[in-house]
Order: structure tokens, then sequence, then C-alpha cells
């Protein structure tokens, strides 16, 4: 009885089904009855190349790809090849006639429950949709229509034209389309030749080009990839042991280290690394739609031409001036150590019969004797490999060509810059590296993630002022302290050169850098207001890579994190936009080739960033303003100093005047990462230098400070010139109040020197100087210098008395009054 009532219900539905396909069939005729001829296929819009344009409406580039389509038929193709696509994209298709039942319904349910349960078009369908509908469109008539041209196609084709169609014309990677150009895009060889591996990363690219791109995701292919292998084992299309055999095969000669190449080179580029970066956006917003290699479109960029010349040329010498200064630094080092110590060394293995320091220099004259065959001898060896035709050669000479690459990694030095205007999230220069060229194409601005050092220290610091525990004025002890981690494991942190300061104000304390006391800082918020405060200017909202991302220890406060130059830039941004979000993007709007905008970003942002509402405001707009005059003082008295006569320009009317600007520099751990990052109240620009692999170190002689620091100020001199005067705007519930310069406190008459800082309401001190006055004059000036019993001090050290003894002398290790020139003003981690 149940069977019985349950084979009823399903001839119920099949009948539905039916009859909704028969009106749609019905519709799909009467929208295509217009058509003069049905069996006369419209034409293909000829191809047109994608133009991108700058902010003043220039040309910057064009994109085609007319080059990357080569066509093969079907009998030139392996059998697994067409059976991995059959497997993965249509079982059925000798045996349906354009259409598949069961995938429409499947494809429904998936739908309607939310599930991913694949696609309901069939290979004949796919076809038919990318040649005659416009697969942006997300209609139920754009799939009538899909469905008719498919019934046409195989009323005229045979099912072996279709699949040959299908394989020469379908986009499978960066303007390639095609087997046979996919072939040779991401495996250097003709399609023919296909392994049974390397055919289901092909047909994976059928589903996603950009996700499943092995050479930018390998991951995420791999996965694909094995998926399909084992459909097609479980098919009876492949063996279980040569699917395995040709995966692993696959895996263990993947090249990790190749980058994706764009669609070609040779064309002209007035910005090469900001043009790949909209290539790659494109990618991303028209992926199944649309094609910017053949259709024509016109791409309105953010971009601002002058700007990012200047940003170019200025990278360009520091990338240049950067490395001279490495290959010096290191070449003496080399040179030393090979001159004395390595004799000593031999000496010492033939004296005292030492075999592992023997093993050791024998092992650096290996490695010596690689890097110089590999830099001088294997291009000779690879050229006569090609000559006299012996391939057995070219397995030796790629991989020293592998090796060598590793070592430029390791050892050339790249940079990397992003401006961006703060009041829109506009990307108005980018430059993401060296020379732009088919092996470097890492947009290191956007993609790298790299150490902040001290430049993190800002975010931080921006919790801590919300605390109301911290203000401008806040005493802080930079001295010799330990903390212990959540483990109990002790923590002794250090200054640049190991040198201390004793007591500083929190600003001071910014401004130079110091370790130690932003380090306490760290410890009187806690780590989460830390982390929270860091992970929401940066941008970073999943719970897991908050997690990966900022680690609960005691360096978090010294930049040990890995971040990109955009995520910095976009974090003291919105310092700079009276704390709301600030959404960095490049491409405002797309046009098809006649003139009507389809996609129309910049747009959809605003409307998006007014539904928002309180969310839009990242910080109050109070700590925005008390961090834009914080990072000042960085630039006013600290490691930015430098670069503060920069900052006289002309305004609109020709008149010279200071233009208000804050930032900050960072060094990481070892001189590995030089930054600086700051604005103005029109734009900020976040630069950095440093290697793609770790474990170098730029030298002790270069940092933020005289690396990076002078190629921001020269930029924003020239970026902010002409512009209408513009100040940070000064929110309610901000006071000012002057305080001594030595305590922090309200000052005496006998204060020798006083201040005037910026406060939140309710935060000034409310207690007078106890450091200056009648009160305390009877006490030593070293012990008067460390201000022990102030209130508005943090960080406080114990005073045994032995160091009492010694502070009764008047010159003391405290005295701020007496610092030392010769210490670099960069004071950035020096680690464990």
């Amino acid at each position: 009885m149940k069977g019985s009532v349950f084979f009823r219900v399903a001839a119920v539905i099949a009948v539905f089904i039916a009859a909704l396909i028969g009106i749609g069939l019905g519709v799909g005729i009467a929208i295509t009855g217009n058509l003069e001829n049905t069996e006369n296929y419209k034409p293909l819009n000829p191809a047109l190349p994608t133009k991108i344009l700058d902010a003043s409406g220039d040309v910057i580039t064009e994109f085609s790809a007319d080059e990357k389509r080569e066509l093969i038929t079907l009998a030139e193709l392996p059998r697994h090849l067409i059976l991995a696509v059959l497997a993965r994209e249509d079982l059925d298709f000798y045996n349906h006639r354009g259409f598949s039942l069961k995938s429409i319904i499947r494809a429904a349910v998936g739908q309607v429950t939310g599930k991913s349960l694949g696609g309901g078009s069939t290979i004949t369908q796919q076809v038919a949709g990318t040649l005659y509908t416009n697969r942006r469109e997300r209609t139920i008539t754009r799939k009538i229509k899909e469905l008719w041209w498919a019934l046409q196609m195989e009323r005229r084709y045979t099912k072996n034209e279709i699949l040959e169609i299908y394989l020469n014309y379908m986009i499978m990677g960066p303007g390639t389309y095609g087997v046979e150009a996919a072939s040779k895009y991401f495996f250097n060889h003709s399609a023919r030749e296909l392994t049974l591996a390397e055919a289901a990363v092909l047909v994976v690219q059928l589903s996603s080009p950009t996700t499943f791109n092995p050479i930018q995701n390998p991951n995420e292919a791999m996965n694909r990839q094995k998926s399909v292998l084992d459909k097609m084992v479980s098919v009876g299309y492949a063996t279980r042991e040569e699917a395995d055999a040709s995966f692993q095969e696959y895996r263990d000669s993947f090249d990790y280290t190749r980058i994706g190449l764009s669609s070609y080179f040779s064309r002209e580029d007035k910005a090469p690394w900001f043009s790949e970066y909209i290539r790659r956006e494109l990618e991303k917003l028209m992926y199944g739609e649309m094609d910017y290699y053949r259709d024509g479109y016109t791409v309105q960029t953010t971009m601002d031409a002058r700007f990012q010349a200047l940003a170019e040329a200025e990278m360009a010498e520091g990338i240049a001036k950067a490395n001279a200064s490495y290959k010096n630094s290191s070449g003496y080092g080399t040179n030393r150590a090979e001159r004395v110590y390595v004799p000593l060394a031999n000496m010492l293995t033939l004296v005292f019969n030492i075999e592992d320091i023997y093993s050791a220099t024998e092992h650096q004259n290996e490695i010596k004797a690689t890097n110089k065959y590999a830099k001088q001898l294997n291009p000779t060896v690879d050229l006569l490999s090609l000559v006299f035709d012996i391939p057995e050669l070219k397995p030796a000479t790629a991989e020293a060509y592998r090796r060598l690459k590793s070592v430029t990694e390791e050892s050339a030095v790249e940079g990397a810059l992003i401006v961006l205007e703060n009041g829109t999230g506009q990307i108005k220069a980018l430059v993401g590296g060296s020379q732009y060229n088919e092996t470097n194409q890492l947009i290191r601005a956007i993609q790298a993630k790299v150490m902040p050092g001290s430049a993190f220290k800002p975010l931080y610091y921006s919790a801590a002022i919300d605390s109301r525990e911290f203000t401008m004025a806040t005493l802080i002890y930079d001295s010799p302290v330990l903390f212990y981690a959540a483990t109990g494991e002790p923590y002794v942190p250090n200054n640049y050169m190991g040198s201390w300061r004793g007591p500083v104000l929190l600003y001071e304390a910014l401004g130079l850098s110091l370790n130690i006391p932003a380090l306490k800082v760290l410890d009187g918020i806690g780590f989460d207001a830390a982390i929270n405060r860091a992970a929401a200017l940066l941008g970073i909202t999943d719970s897991e890579e908050k997690s990966r991302t900022f680690p609960r220890v005691y360096p978090l406060g010294l930049g040990i994190i890995a971040v990109s130059p955009l995520s910095m830039a976009r974090a003291f941004s919105i310092f700079a936009n009276q704390g709301r979000a600030v959404t960095p993007f490049a491409i405002r709007t797309v046009e098809d080739r006649n003139g009507k905008i389809i996609i129309d970003y910049e747009q959809d942002l605003r409307r998006k960033e007014e539904t928002m509402g309180n969310a839009l405001q990242v910080i109050s707009p109070q700590n925005a303003y008390m961090m834009t005059r914080l990072l000042g003082k960085v630039v006013e008295v600290g490691t930015l100093a430098g670069q503060a006569y920069k900052f006289n320009v002309k305004d609109n009317k020709g008149v010279t005047y200071r233009i208000p600007m804050g930032g900050k520099t960072g060094t990481s751990q070892n001189w590995s990462d030089a930054w600086t990052v700051g604005f103005t109240p029109y734009y900020t620009i976040a630069i950095w230098f440093g290697f793609d692999k770790g474990g170098n170190s730029l030298g002790m002689n270069v940092n933020g400070e005289n690396l990076a620091a002078p190629i921001w100020g020269n930029l924003m001199h020239e970026f902010n010139q002409g512009l209408p005067r513009r100040e940070f705007p000064r929110p309610a519930g901000i006071v000012d109040a002057t305080v001594c310069r030595a305590s922090g406190l309200l000052p005496r008459t006998e204060c020798p020197t006083v201040i005037g800082l910026h406060f939140l309401a309710g935060t000034i001190p409310t207690e007078y100087c106890d450091q200056h006055g009648a009160s305390i004059d009877s006490l030593p000036r070293g012990l008067r210098d460390i201000g022990g019993m102030s209130s508005g001090s943090f960080g406080m050290p114990t005073i045994p008395e032995e160091l009492l003894m010694l502070l009764s002398m008047e010159s003391s290790v405290y005295d701020t009054e007496e610092e030392d020139p010769e210490v670099p003003l960069d004071h950035d981690p020096l680690l464990d």
C-alpha cells in the first residue's frame, strides 16, 4: 500500500515537472520566434580588448588574449582526458538529448536546501549558455534560452562535435581558452601528452579557473583533482592503482614556487603592478559571466597617474638602495669570514683533528660551488642542451634554476607601497615589488604577509587610550622588566642596543618606538583588548583567523604577526577618517562595449555603507582624533621627525602651510622588514621593504626610519600639494591641558618644562607634579627624576636600597636631560 502511494506521488511529480518543461519550451519558442531562422545561429560578437582607464580617463593598458587559444581535434586528445571531462561534468552526455532532467531536479533541490549537490547544466547547455546567453543573468528566462539553444545544438551537431567545441572554447585559466592552450600554460606541453592526474586538473578548471588555479591555489586544486580521480575510479574509467600513481607523481613533481602568469607581457602598460591587480579583481567579478579578454569592456579605476609614476620612481630607487646596502654588508661579512675565520678553522682541523669543523668547512665550500654553478655555468649548460638536443641535461638545469630562484628570494630585497584616499578608500597608487615581469608577479602590497614590527604598536595604543587608564601624559618607566606568560614562562624584552631612557611620557614612548613601555601598555590593557582592537582596524573578523594572526604572547606587542601593507594602510586610514571603516578598492565602474554600466562597485559600496549605520564606526571619533595627535607626535619628536619639514605644502590658493600628519616607523625582528605607515587628512601611505622569504637581515644600519621614511615623506610632500587646507576634525569630548613634561601631571610653577597635550574628557590629570616644587626639593635630583610617588605613572620599578644609594649622586642613569645622541631613534624588536 505504501509503495503504491509512493509511485503515485512520484508520477504526479513527474507529470508536473514535464508540464513545467513543456511550458518552458513553449516560452522559449516564443522568445526565439522572432528569429529569422532558428537554424542560423546568431554570430558571436567580434573580440575587442578591455580598456583600463585611470581616474582621469586616460588609458593605462588594454587586456586582450586572442593568442591564448589553440584548437585541437577530439581525436588528438588522450582518452583519459575525455573520460575525466565526462566523469566530472556530464556522465550521461552520450545518452541525453541536450538536457538532463535528473540533473535539473538535483540542482533545484540544492538551491532550495542551500546544499551543493552539483550543477544542473549538461555539457551542451554549458556550451549553449556560453555562446548564446549572458551567464551573468541568473533568471529562469536565461535558463530557458540556454535549454532552447542546447536543443538546437543537439539537432545541428554530433555529440563529438559538441564535445570538441566545449574543449576548445571554454575558459580554463587567465586569458586561456581550451584544453590545448591550458595544458601548455599549466604544464608546458601539449594536451596530447597529458597524464591522468594532469587531465583531472584541467577538468577542475571548467568549474572555476580562478578558485582552483593550480598555480595560485595549488592545495585547493589538488583537493578537487583528487575528487575527479576518485569519481573516475568509482565509475570504472580508471583503476585505483592508476589514479593513485598518477596523482602521487603529479604531487611529487609539483613546483610550488611558480607564480601564475598574466595573459601576456608584450602590451604597453603605464602601471603594470596596478593593472595586474585590476586584472585579478576582474577575474573575481566577472568569472563565468563575462570575458574581459574579448568582450571590449571599459574599466574605470581609481589610480592617479601622477601618484603612480612618482611612487614607482621612489620605490625603484629605494629597492636599489636597499639591495646595494644589503650586498655591501653581507659581502663584507662573507669576505672577512673567508679571509680570517675559514683559515683558522682549517688550521684547527689539522692541529686537533676536529672532523666536525672539517665537515662544516667542506659543506660551506659545497654551497659556494653550487651557487656559483647556478649563477654562472647553468645558463650555458641549459643553452647547450637546447643547441645539441641533449634532453638529459634539462632536469639538472631546471633544478639549478629552482635553487637560484630560491636563493634570489632569500637574498634580494623587495619593496611594496600602497596609497589610499582616506575618505573614500580609493587605491590611488600601488607598487607590488621591483620590476614586474613573468617571474615577478607577487603583488606584495596586497599578498605579502610580513611582520610590521613597531608599526603595529599604534593599533593597541588605540585600545589603551580607550581604556582611560592611559593618556598621552601617562608616565611609563623604560627600564628592565620581567614578564610572565600564561604558562609561567618568563620573558625579558629589550630595547634597541640594550639602552633604557627611564621615565618617559606615553607620547614619547610611542614616538621613540621604545619596546619596554609598549609592552607595559599591552600588559596594562590585556591581550583581549589589544587583539580585538587590532583585528577591528585590520579588518579581521573571522575568529579562527584572529586566533591564527594574534598569538597571546608578549612579543605580540612588538609586531610579530603577519599582515599585508594593504591591511596596515587600512588600519591607519581609519585613524585619519574619524574612526570610520575604510574599504580599499581600485575598480569604480565597468562598462560594456555599448557604454552601459554593468558594474558600479563604488556606488554599491556607498549604498552598503549607508545601511551599516553605527557598524561603520570602527573606533570612536574621539579615539581616532587622539590617535592622529599621538601619531603626529611621532613626526614632531619621534622617529619621523626627520621628515617633518616636508609637510610644508602649498594649498589651493598658493599659500604655504604645515599640513597635519601622523605616522609610525617599524623594523621587525633581526631587521628583516622596514616599514613606514602614515597619513595626512587626505591620504595614507604604507611602505614596506624586506625579503620574500624570511631568514635574512637588511642589516643593522637599515630600518624603517632611514629606508622607508624618506620615501614616505617625499611622496606625502608631492601628493598634498595644491589641495584645500584640511585639518583632522576635532569631535566633542576632546580637551586640552598643559602638563609637566617630566611627570605628566599638572604643572607647578617650579616645573622647568611644560607641554600642551590632548585628552579624552575626564582623563586630565588631577594631581600636581610630584617631581618639582618645595615639597620635594630636598630629594636628590636623580630620585626627583624617577617620580616614584606619581599616581599618574605606570610600571614604576621597585627601587632597592642599593639603588637609592646610587641615586643620591647627581649623575643618574635615569637623567632624561642627558640623552645619548648616538642612539638611533627607531627602537625595534631585538628578541631573544
